[in-house]
């Protein structure tokens, strides 16, 4: 396999983005991405975003955005309707092809013009429950229910694992919700959404976008002090339909840090740290297990959402790309020597990608 390395990233979370284009949004990352290794678009081989056409509500809408890259000269790109986690794992398999050293990876989002719970109905199975149009915090709420009545979680364990999110999330720019002193009494004290979830144990929505600079070999050497090495990465898709799978399992994370760990030479719970974009406290108790990395608050010696996680900042279709650019940054500063990265697709953990990093 080529070694393949991040070698910069850029990201940028808010609540909404309510007169800032795609283009606007993505213009300043993308150059900060590039001149934070000295890199142009005439030095990069090849280009992969993630978006979603339908949230932006007009057909083949990334093409607009390609104007953030640069119009001119023409560039060999693509483009996935999926999060940029997605996109990522694209530029990877083109980058071990060996016809291009440098890729740039970039995703964005902004969910904030519509209602994101309601609007995510149209994932679901189009014939037996998509036309009930069950919210998405409705749907999390069934996951979790079925995750508590199970006896493999408590009310109190997801709480703090919320309490989690919002202590890591402080002193992170791009995290919409954090807090120094808050308890699991405050989150148990909040609001029910959807029986049992109350607001922190949901995904606070963002609008935002990801940048992702990946380099082969000695060009990633030459151009960073530290990179980060993607010792393995793998993809993984559960069934689609909510009633033929055991919801408070997540076989394919499983089996995607497994397939990981094989290519990498270490297994996810070796890690330092583990970046998971989860939807839930629920989801993130189910990934924590399928994986392996330990407890809901403290993980097997594994410092679990140190950034806050997508708990505290989730760009619909660039949380997963910013996961790795978060673990990445761990591992860059020399705060952690690996790092596991998360993202999912799909409802209720439907598809699990995961990405182990190593220092140089």
């Amino acid at each position: 396999m080529r070694e393949v390395a991040i070698v910069s990233s850029a990201i940028h979370q808010v609540k909404a983005l309510t007169l800032t284009t795609d283009v606007q949004l993505m213009v300043p990352l993308i150059n900060e991405a590039r001149d934070a290794v000295g890199l142009t678009q005439a030095d990069i081989g090849f280009t992969c975003s993630g978006s979603s056409d339908f949230l932006a509500g007009q057909g083949f809408s990334f093409v607009q955005t390609l104007d953030a890259v640069g119009a001119f000269p023409p560039i060999a790109e693509s483009h996935v309707e999926m999060d940029g986690a997605f996109a990522l794992y694209e530029a990877w398999v083109k980058l071990q092809i060996g016809e291009v050293d440098i890729a740039l990876v970039y995703s964005y989002g902004k969910s904030s013009p519509g209602s994101r719970r309601d609007v995510l109905a149209v994932q679901l199975d189009p014939y037996a429950v998509a036309p009930l149009w069950p919210d998405a915090y409705s749907v999390a709420a069934l996951q979790a229910r079925l995750l508590l009545e199970s006896g493999a979680v408590t009310v109190e364990e997801l709480a703090a694992i919320a309490v989690r999110s919002q202590r890591n999330a402080v002193g992170n720019p791009n995290a919409l919700r954090a807090s120094p002193d808050v308890t699991v009494d405050d989150v148990l004290a909040g609001a029910v959404v959807a029986d049992p979830l109350r607001a922190s144990d949901l995904a606070a929505e963002a609008d935002g976008g990801c940048v992702v600079v990946l380099a082969a070999g000695d060009r990633a050497r030459d151009l960073c002090e530290r990179p980060v090495w993607i010792r393995g990465i793998d993809h993984r898709i559960d069934a689609h339909g909510l009633g033929v799978r055991d919801l408070t399992l997540a076989p394919s994370a499983a089996l995607a840090a497994g397939k990981a760990a094989e290519r990498a030479g270490f297994a996810a719970d070796a890690v330092d740290v583990a970046e998971l974009h989860a939807a839930s406290t629920a989801q993130a108790h189910v990934l924590a297990t399928a994986m392996g990395l330990g407890g809901t608050t403290s993980g097997n010696g594994v410092r679990i959402d140190p950034s806050g996680g997508s708990l505290a900042a989730d760009t619909l279709m660039a949380a997963g790309l910013v996961r790795i650019a978060e673990a990445a940054r761990w591992v860059s500063s020399g705060d952690a020597d690996r790092a596991l990265a998360h993202a999912s697709s799909g409802p209720c953990l439907q598809q699990n990608m995961v990405c182990l990093l190593e220092g140089e």
